[in-house]
């Protein structure tokens, strides 16, 4: 069952505005988003900060891995610049920067825990420890459009995650789902099934529908295809067309 949001803007502004930054969720808002996807990691000292790539170079200026910078340095780094000059300066955010803005303007989330390798456990049990203070009254209320939903293609960082949040509700992520997908989904007690609609037909939406799991598509930006997969049973998707597919997309 998917008691959450169903249309969500791809990393807060999709192409539309720099990747993971609080420019970025501004921008969906304009746009009339109340749900996001985003990423999540450590720096070096173990502070949550929202980044995609474990390393610097592609949205970051810079060289080495995020896991290389303390949190205190990353964000004074330019996170926008590399989009456009309009957003020079956009610095990385905090985790709980992010979050505390996600909460002031009514945004849902989806919170995918991305570790760089070798730090699946921590990252884990770090984002999990840290998220479940931040909604320790949503949570006691027990709704779920104020609970964010945990993801993660890391099975060892959601069983982390698992352990030190139990009652938040964890996704599996799965480029392509293989036989296993089931049994991987029971043993991390996952409420939903997030897949790369690429790789998704019909029969394996059905089979998770029936399964009794939600079903999550990435990253979806033709409006056609949007359709094609609603009507097969898939409840949510994220997109970075947020310009073409909206928040009330039927």
């Amino acid at each position: 069952m998917w008691n959450y949001p169903n249309f969500l803007a791809h990393r807060g502004g999709g192409k539309l505005a720099p990747e993971n930054t609080i420019a970025g969720l501004r921008c969906g808002l304009a746009h009339g988003f109340r749900a996001v996807e985003f990423d999540v990691m450590l720096a070096r000292d173990g502070v949550p900060v929202v980044m995609h790539d474990p390393y610097l170079g592609r949205t970051i200026a810079g060289s080495g891995n995020v896991f290389d910078y303390d949190a205190a340095e990353l964000v004074t780094m330019d996170a926008g610049n590399w989009f456009s000059a309009q957003y020079k300066g956009e610095t990385v955010p905090l985790f709980t920067q992010f979050v505390q803005f996600c909460k002031d303007h009514g945004i849902w989330m989806n919170i995918e825990i991305k570790p760089a390798p070798g730090f699946e456990e921590e990252t884990g049990k770090a984002v999990a420890s840290l998220t479940r203070a931040l909604f320790g009254l949503e949570i006691a209320q027990d709704d779920p459009r104020q609970i964010p939903l945990l993801s993660s293609f890391s099975s060892v960082a959601l069983a982390a995650a698992l352990k030190a949040a139990p009652d938040l509700p964890r996704a599996l992520l799965l480029d392509r789902m293989g036989e296993e997908w089931q049994t991987q989904a029971r043993e991390l007690e996952a409420v939903a099934i997030h897949t790369n609609h690429k790789h998704l037909n019909e029969a394996l939406a059905h089979q998770v529908k029936e399964a009794g799991y939600g079903l999550f598509c990435y990253t979806v930006n033709d409006p056609a295809r949007a359709r094609e997969i609603l009507a097969w049973g898939v409840d949510a998707f994220c997109t970075d067309r947020i310009d073409l597919i909206g928040p009330d997309f039927a």
